[in-house]
């Protein structure tokens, strides 16, 4: 008869050690059969939160360095980039999206690079909402309908987009679809006076459309 092994239990919400973080950067590195764990990689098949992991070891190339492996080349990340991504998920969502929703679709960005920018997830929002906040929608000069003279681009800025998206309470102008009430439903912005009969890219001439919607509507108002 053998005799009884015996294992220690881990005790729960224990602090994690140095040693099992660098273990766990190794098993995924070779579970991915790569050298270079980046950031997203690790969000992906990791154990612990990416951000825990970089302020133990100092940053996240230096827990790389001490897990023996490459150092992964991370990109700048601008400001508007941040921002837009921000934008993206709260019209996905129809409303203020929330730190988990970054590690799904459609986020293009990990938590991580808004750890590293902003210092965490709401200081990121407020950062946004003050970047929104922080220029008027410019009102061009009054002028016939049907001129082809404009004072604006056609593409809306973020700011704009967001203060239509707000105003209009993320919904669809039309049917009254959010997708804060049914998944899936895309929200586009739409000219009231259409761009190709001289309208502008302003406040009062931008409305909230789902893609369903705006789907075929080209230069007919409702």
């Amino acid at each position: 008869m053998e005799d009884q092994k015996f294992t220690l239990e881990r005790v729960k919400n224990a602090p994690v050690t140095d040693e099992e973080m660098i273990s766990d950067l190794k098993q995924i590195a070779y579970q991915t059969h790569s050298s270079k764990v980046t950031q997203k990689l690790y969000q992906e098949h990791g154990q612990y939160d990416t951000s825990n992991v970089g302020r133990r070891f100092g940053s996240w190339n230096k827990a790389l360095e001490a897990a023996g492996l490459s150092i992964s080349n991370q990109c700048y990340i601008s400001d508007e980039a941040l921002f837009e991504n921000i934008l993206l998920l709260w019209k996905h969502y129809g409303r203020q999206p929330r730190r988990a929703e970054l590690a799904n679709p459609p986020s293009k960005i990990s938590q991580s690079a808004y750890n590293r920018r902003f210092k965490s997830w709401v200081t990121s929002l407020e950062h946004f909402i003050e970047y929104a906040n922080s220029a008027d929608v410019t009102v061009p000069a009054k002028q016939e309908a049907k001129s082809n003279f404009r004072t604006t681009g056609r593409d809306p800025s973020l700011r704009l987009r967001f203060k239509v998206l707000v105003r209009d309470n993320f919904t669809c102008q039309h049917c009254g679809a959010s997708p804060a009430k049914t998944a899936g439903v895309e929200l586009h912005l739409d000219h009231i006076l259409a761009w190709s009969k001289g309208g502008e890219t302003t406040l009062d001439n931008l409305k909230t459309l789902c893609s369903k919607c705006n789907l075929g509507k080209s230069n007919l108002e409702f």
